[in-house]
């Protein structure tokens, strides 16, 4: 008598089951701690800045928003440009107090204002 082998029943998760378990196992890497804690510092450095400043940075409507941008953009490429747009060396040279990563915290600052503003305006901060 001849016996069928019987199949075990395998259990199919969906894919974006699996990849959600799969990135709750993983740990965060190192870049990705360091951004949390730039923006924590970020969040601080803002606060600290509204009570000295208020809301300055847009006093001049979205024009002088954009130019407030545009400045510290300016200053980070007339800094980069002499090492060949290379801003790893570029930082790695700055010896300056108020350098290049400076100019970097505070752009990226202004971003977060520019965006959180306009989250408030449209309505829309759960995005």
């Amino acid at each position: 008598m001849c016996r069928m082998a019987r199949k075990k029943k395998v259990a199919y998760e969906k894919h974006e089951d699996y990849m959600k378990r799969r990135f709750k196992e993983e740990k965060t890497s190192n870049i990705i701690s360091v951004v949390g804690n730039l923006s924590k510092e970020d969040v601080e450095g803002l606060a600290k800045a509204e009570k000295s400043y208020g809301d300055s940075w847009r006093q001049r409507g979205g024009i002088g928003a954009f130019m407030m941008l545009a400045r510290k953009w300016d200053r980070l490429e007339k800094q980069v440009n002499e090492f060949g747009y290379d801003i790893f060396n570029a930082i790695d040279n700055d010896t300056r107090d108020e350098g290049i990563l400076d100019d970097i915290r505070d752009l990226r600052r202004y971003l977060f204002l520019v965006e959180a503003h306009m989250r408030i305006v449209l309505g829309s901060q759960d995005d």
